[in-house]
């Protein structure tokens, strides 16, 4: 074998192309293949594969030959050689075709001289770069329909190779954009060990290693290898902890890997594959133990070349029994035999050639490679159309330009057409058609056949972003599993934390520590923690520099609604006995006690209810100096009316002598004067203190660390003393004298409830110093509230809810001698 095939094959024509193929194999079968057994190098088994390549390559050059329109009154031909998968015969018959050398004798001679001006073939990337590299001198075109290799690509090293099929480096690439759309970062690689798989693999590593994924292991395998060498990849996948594997292997490569793989039950593995295997049928064929189902991988785009398949079976041996290889397809094909010899130990039926191939199941009408035989169809038509180009061709061609193999190569590099199904044919700069895949998964049927579903496209000329496109819900995964797999060396460090790299493994393994206090990460697989500002820092939330929870005390929160209620209810309780004295003005008990004075307290004590109000919500600049201030001057106002009822008992009950004008002193007037004065008197002190240094809002970020705590600072303290001290000094002062006051003879001696009033008055505000000092946060605004509405409560109900007892449920007591009593006949006199 080796030589071109015989006459019948080869058509006479104006211009020869050459094809070059596999017909056969170097090995004599599987078997042989997965037992190791070393062979002589000579074409044995036949190869139907590369019988389907040249049936294309003939289809295609007989619908030019018959056609009116592209190179019209010319006559393609071609010299068809088999190579046996052969890096060698490659070689030699890549030689004999550039010499234009006719090594078969039985050749039939053709019209004109049989130079070859283009060659279609090989399908493999080795045999090719080993004719590329003889034929670049001679400038003859090569275009590949298989042939993935990224090397193949440098022009400077081969110049006249062209390919249908796209490179490599865009396989890779999108191999390595799959696996990272699925989150896999830990990953197995298995490559074949020659030109396609070393320099495919290289590309994804590289690529691999941009987008963040890391290979557990990447072992190199050729179906030729010593058992040894295929037991060590066994047990690297065995004792591995990634559930993926990346195979960039060829067909046949892949065909004694799944022999292997069955025989260790290496299953539950999500396998990833380059074209080369992925959509060939064979191989999931072989898959018995269905080891590889859930497979997903690349796959050149489905394509249905109308008549192609019709042609590539209709083969009519009586016709070519001349020639060696169709007798031995068709043998081997039905099992039989043309030539039955006594040596023959077969008992092999007679070989008619009428036999029908419409209905036969097998390998050879399997059109599962239609892709690639249509590029093996627009390989062919590439060459045309340059001839064409070349021959200025319309109706008729120039017979009398000379063709020259570079001519034709520099044609062919600017062709642009589209096929009779619409697609259209280009080369880039490297030679090379634009990329596109159709992304399959392998999904299991019900009668065991596997189906390859088409869920994704990647066109490698969309922006980056774009190239990948997938349908996530209608793929099956290893062991028919509907959730992604997971294979991770270590599981995402989440927002506080950081990575730590292990020592001696590779980037993508690693342990998640905790950020130390006062630090932050805030993305996922953050490789470093941040100092984050006080003010932002939370210590609960490590993972994010927020701004920490604002605490105040707020209307919305259940303490502030109730302090608010409370304070609404004082304030309705105080207007409601405002009512009833006003109601009652003219009766004894009101006008015994200075009505004046007891509304004026009672509208002070309404407006200490309200100003508790100020304290709740968010502190702003007007809130905060209008909180301290009311509450100072409200509660001054209303200590002044007590202080000055006190002072007039006690004025009244206390003359010593008889007809003294003492009470003259202590009159309705100077009574209002005392009021207005005590007051004035903190009016100046409030000015002064929001003229030196008003309170203003603060965000204290030290007392709680996890919290801002939004409060009105004091300004000046001394101002905030003085308020306090004034209202303190006035408080004690009333107490003196309702306490001397106390024991008066009358039935309804105010004194008492005064006395009372203002012990719980000074009670409350001297526990309320420690527990404002100690109460952290809004609760400390909340102790100053309670304080407010404790004490106002405190004067409201001991000074009027009696009264307000004998208005309403004791009439009969509401007399001036009842409520007056013995001795206190001074007492009304000066009221």
């Amino acid at each position: 074998m080796g030589d071109p095939e015989n006459s019948q094959l080869s058509k006479g024509g104006d211009i020869i192309l050459g094809g070059v193929f596999s017909f056969h194999s170097s090995w004599k079968d599987r078997q042989d293949t997965y037992t190791r057994k070393p062979l002589p190098l000579e074409c044995t088994s036949l190869n139907f594969r590369g019988f389907q390549f040249s049936q294309s390559m003939r289809f295609a050059i007989e619908e030019i030959n018959n056609s009116t329109d592209l190179l019209p009154g010319m006559s393609l031909g071609y010299k068809m050689y088999d190579t046996c998968s052969s890096i060698a015969k490659s070689v030699k018959v890549a030689l004999a075709l550039a010499n234009d050398d006719v090594v078969s004798a039985t050749e039939a001679p053709c019209n004109r001289l049989a130079q070859v001006q283009a060659i279609v073939g090989e399908t493999s990337s080795s045999p090719c770069l080993a004719i590329a590299t003889v034929i670049g001198p001679f400038h003859i075109p090569q275009i590949s329909p298989f042939a993935t290799c990224a090397c193949l690509s440098d022009k400077t090293k081969y110049p006249s190779f062209l390919r249908t099929i796209p490179s490599d480096y865009y396989q890779s690439r999108a191999l390595a954009q799959l696996v990272k759309h699925f989150g896999w970062t830990w990953v197995g690689a298995i490559r074949s060990n020659n030109d396609y798989g070393n320099n495919g693999m290289a590309i994804f590593t590289e690529t691999a290693q941009q987008l963040g994924i890391c290979l557990e292991y990447s072992v190199s395998f050729f179906r030729t290898d010593p058992p040894n060498k295929i037991q060590k990849i066994m047990e690297i996948i065995k004792l591995s902890t990634s559930k993926v594997i990346v195979a960039f292997l060829s067909s046949l490569d892949m065909d004694v890997l799944i022999y292997k793989l069955s025989l260790h039950n290496l299953s539950g593995y999500q396998w990833v594959g380059s074209e080369a295997w992925v959509f060939d049928s064979h191989n999931a064929e072989k898959d018995h133990q269905h080891i590889l189902d859930g497979t997903i991988g690349l796959s050149i785009p489905k394509v249905h070349v109308s008549g192609m398949r019709e042609f590539i079976i209709d083969v009519k041996p009586l016709t070519l029994l001349g020639n060696e290889t169709i007798t031995e397809f068709w043998e081997t094909l039905f099992n039989c035999k043309f030539n039955q010899s006594n040596s023959s130990a077969e008992n092999l039926t007679k070989c008619s050639g009428d036999e029908d191939l419409s209905g036969l199941q097998h390998s050879f009408t399997d059109m599962s490679l239609m892709p690639i035989f249509n590029d093996v169809y627009k390989g062919v038509y590439a060459v045309a159309h340059a001839l064409h180009n070349i021959l200025g061709c319309n109706k008729t061609c120039n017979l009398k330009v000379t063709l020259d193999p570079f001519t034709i190569l520099q044609h062919i590099k600017k062709i642009h057409f589209k096929t009779k199904e619409g697609e259209e044919v280009y080369f880039n700069e490297n030679g090379d058609p634009p990329a596109k895949y159709e992304i399959i998964n392998w999904q299991p049927t019900g009668n065991g056949v596997v189906d390859f579903v088409t869920v994704g496209l990647y066109d490698a000329s969309l922006p980056a972003d774009k190239q990948l496109s997938l349908q996530n819900n209608s793929i099956i995964w290893a062991q028919t599993e509907k959730k992604v797999p997971v294979s991770v060396c270590s599981e995402k460090c989440p927002p506080g934390t950081r990575k730590v790299l292990q020592k001696g493994k590779p980037v993508c393994c690693y342990d998640c520590l905790r950020c130390a206090e006062g630090e932050i990460s805030n993305t996922t697989d953050s490789i470093t923690c941040v100092r984050c500002q006080p003010e932002f820092w939370s210590n609960e939330r490590r993972d994010a520099c927020v701004k920490k929870e604002a605490e105040f005390l707020s209307f919305e929160e259940i303490m502030g609604a109730l302090l608010t209620a409370a304070s609404l209810f004082g304030t309705c309780m105080t207007a409601v006995v405002a009512f009833i004295f006003f109601r009652y003005r003219k009766t004894p008990i009101v006008r015994a006690n200075n009505s004046e004075l007891s509304f004026l307290l009672l509208f002070s004590l309404t407006l200490c209810f309200l100003c508790s109000l100020t304290f709740i919500g968010r502190p702003s600049e007007w809130s905060c100096m209008l909180r301290h201030t009311a509450f100072g001057i409200t509660f001054v106002l209303c200590i002044s009316c007590v202080l000055g009822k006190t002072m007039v008992v006690l004025m009244a009950f206390r003359a010593s002598l008889p007809g003294s004008n003492v009470m003259k002193w202590f009159g309705p007037t100077q009574q209002r004067l005392s009021v207005l004065a005590f007051t004035l008197i903190q009016v100046v002190i409030c000015i002064l203190w929001l003229t030196i240094s008003p309170p203003f809002p603060f965000k204290n970020l030290k007392e709680i660390k996890d919290k801002i705590i939004l409060e009105c600072a004091l300004g000046s303290t001394v101002g905030f003393w003085a308020v306090l001290g004034y209202i303190g000094l006035l408080a004690s002062f009333c107490f003196i004298l309702a306490f001397l006051a106390r024991k008066l003879p009358d039935n309804f001696n105010e004194a008492k409830f005064i006395t009372f009033s203002m012990l719980i008055f000074c009670a409350v505000w001297i526990t309320f110093i420690p527990a404002y000092v100690s109460s952290p946060g809004k609760f400390s605004v909340a102790v100053e509230i309670f304080a407010i509405l404790a004490s106002s409560f405190g004067l409201l109900i001991c000074i009027f809810i009696p009264k307000c007892y004998i208005i309403l449920l004791k009439p009969e007591k509401n007399t001036k001698s009842n409520v007056m009593g013995r001795g206190a006949q001074k007492y009304s006199e000066h009221l």
